[in-house]
């Protein structure tokens, strides 16, 4: 006779034995490795998003919520104004605006998606805490190349103690066809490619979001951009201005683009936005003008139920009684 240890296992207990493993890793190997798939292919991860054109696709609240804050945006905007001005005239203009001028913005860009914009003397002779109101709120873009180069200059003595880093924003060409994808160094002979580009966003003053709705509108978009197919041909994509107009409910917005573009990457001007380039398609920029259209509009977006309504918000703390 055979043992209850040589008798063979009925269907019961072998399934009972199958789901006592459930962590089990599986025989089979995954099938969606994109990084494996880059390695024979030469198609980036990136290129599979399915949602990259409309990343709120399949939230309809959210999509009501941009198109309910893009229009908001454009009644209470300016002229797109453009200031074309040589690199080095920058400062003296900045510092005319300033002490002849009386003016100020609350949302200051600075950089685009272009590799020679770290001319390191000139960014740190930008009067950027003067021209900032507090309140207010610096965003500067780099590539992954130049990291340690804008973590110098946040930590320099022009702009330390005077603005904290608040978050980070990351945005991704589609491939190196792309005009955003970043160039490398001549002395870069790392194996693999840093194809991203980072904004910095830095606070002066003090902003909380649970209670100052007025001034921010948080959690709105994603750190994440991604490249799409729909953009206009420029060096500043759209999507980096919407960024800073989602956020920020002020009116008074400067773009300042410290380098050469050149025709093939023209900059265009944007309702809104005061752009500072030598390359700015536009030179329309009066100050009495502008200030005239500020003091018409608000320097902030008036509250709208409908986004308040939609918009995300931080949970209030309940007191205990």
């Amino acid at each position: 006779m055979l043992s209850d240890r040589g008798r063979p296992k009925n269907g019961n207990e072998s399934t009972r034995k199958k789901k006592s493993n459930p962590l089990k890793p599986s025989p089979q190997p995954h099938h969606n490795d994109y990084t494996e798939n880059y390695i024979h292919t030469t198609v980036p991860p990136q290129r599979y998003i399915k949602n990259s054109e409309n990343q709120v696709e399949g939230y309809p609240n959210l999509q009501k919520l941009f198109r309910l804050k893009e229009r908001h945006v454009a009644k209470n905007a300016t002229t797109p104004f453009g200031c074309k001005i040589d690199i080095d005239a920058m400062v003296p203009t900045l510092n005319h605006w300033i002490s002849d001028e009386r003016m100020v913005f609350d949302v200051v860009m600075i950089g685009c998606l272009t590799e020679n914009q770290f001319i390191y003397q000139i960014l740190t002779s930008l009067p950027i805490h003067k021209l900032i109101t507090k309140p207010g709120f610096l965003l500067i873009w780099g590539s992954a190349q130049k990291i340690n180069e804008l973590t110098k200059l946040l930590q320099s003595e022009a702009w330390s103690k005077k603005f904290r880093k608040s978050e980070e924003l990351v945005f991704i060409p589609v491939d190196k066809s792309s005009p955003f994808y970043p160039s490398l160094d001549n002395d870069d002979q790392t194996l693999f490619e840093k194809m991203q580009w980072h904004c910095w966003m830095c606070i002066t003053g003090t902003v909380r979001r649970a209670t100052d709705g007025h001034l921010i509108h948080c959690n709105v978009d994603t750190d994440l951009a991604l490249e799409t197919n729909d953009q206009q041909h420029s060096a500043v994509p759209a999507h980096l201005y919407k960024i800073a107009e989602n956020f920020s409910t002020a009116t008074r917005r400067l773009h300042i683009i410290p380098a050469r573009t050149g025709t093939e990457m023209p900059v265009r001007v944007r309702p809104g936005w005061v752009i500072m380039s030598p390359d700015v398609m536009l030179n329309n920029f009066e100050c009495a003008r502008y200030l005239a259209e500020i003091s018409k509009i608000g320097t902030h977006l008036p509250a709208k139920n409908d986004i308040e309504s939609l918009r995300p918000k931080s949970p209030t703390q309940k007191r205990l009684t």
